[in-house]
């Protein structure tokens, strides 16, 4: 078993906090980027469905302006409870 670095872990969760914040800010393309770097990072898997959200999220935004509420939901799921279900939770209003 590969040992865990924490502040791997930790630039993770940024990089993925960062993304969520570019969708918030209407940053799609952004987003996209961003959550690459906190996949490639992940060693817990913590992130494994967000790239897959956030894709979703940005082609929101360039077919209708707007993260829509179905999506929001499903970041929400892909992040899991904790400090970035709550980010996403302010974003959505």
């Amino acid at each position: 078993m590969t040992e865990l670095d924490g502040k791997r872990q930790r630039n993770a969760l940024t990089a993925a906090e960062r993304s969520l914040e570019a969708l918030g800010a209407g940053d799609g393309q952004r987003a996209i980027r961003v959550v690459g770097k906190a996949f490639d990072l992940d060693q817990l898997d913590l992130f494994t469905a967000l790239p897959a959200a956030v894709a979703t999220a940005a082609n929101d935004l360039t077919t209708s302006g707007k993260v829509e509420a179905g999506t929001w939901d499903t970041l929400e799921t892909a992040v899991g409870p904790g400090p970035l279900q709550y980010l996403i939770q302010e974003m959505r209003g």
